[in-house]
C-alpha cells in the first residue's frame, strides 16, 4: 500500500477539518498515512510518529500542511531521502509553501497520474568545530546564522572562503544561506535575491561596522568558515531560524553545499519572480 506521511503546523483549529477531509481523501485512494505528533493532536490519534521516525518508515510522500517553517523542519527531517515533499500554505507569506489549499487535492490528483512537476532544492551542510573536533552537524533548506545574543554590542568575526582569509570585522552576525535562502532572513539584511537552481552560497554580514563589508556570492563548491573571534556576551548559531546552539571564543562554523536535496511537489512551477511580485509585490510603484 502507498503510504504518505503527514506533517502539521501547531495550534492551526481549521487542521482539524483539513487533516479529516485529507485522511479520507487518502483512504478512498488506498493510501496508508503517518501522523507527527501535532496532526495527531487535531484528530485525537493515538499513534503518532515523531518526525525524525517517519524517514524510516519509507513513506511514498510527505505532506506538510502550515507555513515555510514546518516546511523547513519537514525539509531537514526528510533530507537524507528522496522521498517529494508536498508543501501546503496555511501561514502568511509562503515563499516555500506556495501551494494553497485549494490546489491540495488537484496537486495529489496531478501526483497520482505522474502528472506533478518536482522541483529539487540544494541544502547547505554546516558544521560547528570546536577545539578542532566537530561538536555538531546540520543540514539547512534556508540558512545558517552566527549572531549575537541579547546584550546590544557586536561580535567580533572572521569570514574565510575555501582557508583563504575574507575579511574580519565587527557586526550583529553572519549570514549563510542557500539560493532558496536567499529570499529569508539574507533579504531582510540586504543580500541578494539568487534563483533557487543557481549552484552558489551567499555570506551576508548583519550590521556589519564597516562601510566597505558587503554580500557576497561564492561558487556552490566553496567552503565558507566563519571564525568567531570575540564574545560580547552570548553568539549563536542558528539553522533554519529553528535550531540553535551557543557558540564559544574561537569555535568555527563550516558551511559548504550538502549532498542532500529538498524535492518539492509541485501541481504546476510557479516560478521566483512570479512569488515575489505576489508575496512582496515585486516591480510595483
Amino acid at each position: 500500500m502507498l503510504q504518505a506521511a503527514i506533517i502539521s503546523k501547531p495550534l492551526k483549529p481549521e487542521l482539524a477539518t483539513i487533516l479529516a477531509d485529507l485522511i479520507a481523501w487518502l483512504k478512498a485512494h488506498n493510501y496508508g498515512y503517518l501522523l507527527d505528533p501535532d496532526s495527531a493532536v487535531y484528530l485525537n490519534a493515538p499513534n503518532a510518529v515523531e518526525r525524525t521516525e517517519m524517514p524510516s518508515h519509507n513513506p511514498n510522500l510527505v505532506i506538510v500542511l502550515g507555513g515555510d517553517g514546518t516546511l523547513l523542519a519537514a525539509a531537514r527531517a526528510f533530507a537524507r531521502t528522496t522521498i517529494p515533499i508536498l508543501s501546503v500554505n496555511l501561514g502568511s507569506l509562503g515563499f516555500l509553501t506556495e501551494i494553497p489549499l485549494s490546489d491540495l487535492y488537484p496537486t495529489l490528483e496531478a501526483w497520482c497520474h505522474n502528472c506533478a512537476e518536482i522541483e529539487v532544492r540544494s541544502m547547505m551542510h554546516a558544521s560547528l568545530i570546536r577545539n578542532g573536533d566537530v561538536i555538531q552537524r546540520w543540514d539547512a533548506l534556508n540558512d545558517v546564522v552566527v549572531a549575537k545574543g541579547t546584550i546590544a554590542r557586536m561580535g567580533d568575526f572572521s569570514v574565510e572562503i575555501d582557508r583563504q582569509l575574507v575579511a574580519s570585522f565587527r557586526a550583529d552576525g553572519i549570514i549563510v544561506s542557500t539560493p532558496t535562502g536567499s529570499t529569508a532572513y539574507n533579504l531582510a539584511a540586504n543580500g541578494p535575491i539568487v534563483m533557487p537552481n543557481v549552484n552558489a552560497l551567499l555570506v551576508t554580514p548583519i550590521c556589519p561596522h564597516l562601510l566597505t563589508i558587503r554580500p557576497i556570492v561564492v561558487p556552490g563548491e566553496s567552503t565558507v568558515s566563519v571564525h568567531v573571534v570575540g564574545v560580547p556576551n552570548e553568539i549563536y548559531l542558528t539553522v533554519d531560524g529553528q535550531e540553535a546552539i551557543e557558540l564559544q571564543l574561537d569555535d568555527y562554523v563550516h558551511c559548504q553545499r550538502s549532498e542532500a536535496a529538498v524535492r518539492l511537489l509541485r501541481h504546476q512551477p510557479n516560478g521566483l519572480f512570479s512569488v515575489l511580485r505576489s508575496k512582496l509585490k515585486w516591480g510595483e510603484r
